[in-house]
């Protein structure tokens, strides 16, 4: 019997600049073409300064097949506080918004409402601070507009900027669990699991894993990593 599964990829681009200092999006485009995903959550897709021009071009995404989530504006950002979506046909958008993080450094996390193989999902796309009072706070705020919004499925994926234990990032977010994603930082020789995937109870992670294939280790400090999510059994 055939299960729908619908995979998420996140990954954090460095701006397209690979470890030999290469600005290189074409690189980039074929790590993501290589998750084979229906939608790869992404931070760090605008370069550093205002007015933040996309690091990996609208039109080449496009030229790709990716359907670029209305995060950022045309022929400026990709996304939103560095934070974009790309989804592949298949994939409907129903509805996307933003939400202002607190924290020293300006900080955002973007939120789209989806209709996938696995039925309707609302995915949420955030790249938290390095400093972890901050980061629970930071989750905190998703938490409190989550909260406030009609229930649906619903999955937290990006770079979590957490080195060691997911324990409290857990208890920030104690509604969900976080995929058994392997680490994928630093890119040459991944350490800690920075990047992550968290699930509500309603979607199980049927596999997890850390795009290790060339030219990922020198694409971008950070490994992407995946996850094939299922619905829950009921």
């Amino acid at each position: 019997m055939k299960v729908d599964r619908f995979r998420i990829a996140t990954y954090n681009l460095q701006k397209c600049v690979g470890l030999d200092m290469r600005r290189r999006p074409d690189r980039s485009l074929s790590v993501i073409a290589a998750l084979d995903a229906d939608l790869v959550v992404l931070q760090e897709v605008d370069k550093r300064l205002p007015p933040r021009p996309a690091a990996l071009p609208h039109d080449m995404a496009e030229q790709d097949g990716w359907h670029i989530l209305p995060f950022g504006a045309p022929g400026g950002s990709l996304g939103w506080h560095g934070n974009a979506m790309l989804a592949r046909p298949g994939v409907t958008v129903r509805n996307t918004s933003h939400l202002e993080l607190p924290g020293l450094e300006p900080r955002g996390a973007i939120m789209a409402e989806l209709d996938t193989a696995i039925g309707p999902v609302r995915v949420v796309g955030l790249h938290l601070g390095l400093v972890r009072r901050y980061r629970l706070m930071q989750l905190a705020t998703i938490q409190r507009r989550l909260r406030r919004m009609a229930p649906m499925p619903t999955i937290l994926a990006g770079d979590f900027n957490e080195w060691g234990s997911a324990a409290a990032l857990a208890a920030a977010v104690d509604d969900k669990q976080f995929a058994p994603t392997p680490p994928s930082y630093p890119a040459p020789r991944p350490v800690a699991r920075l990047d992550r995937i968290a699930t509500c109870d309603a979607l199980v992670a049927a596999a997890t894993g850390t795009h290790r294939t060339k030219p990922a280790h020198i694409a971008s400090d950070h490994l992407p990593v995946w996850a094939d999510l299922e619905r829950a059994p009921r």
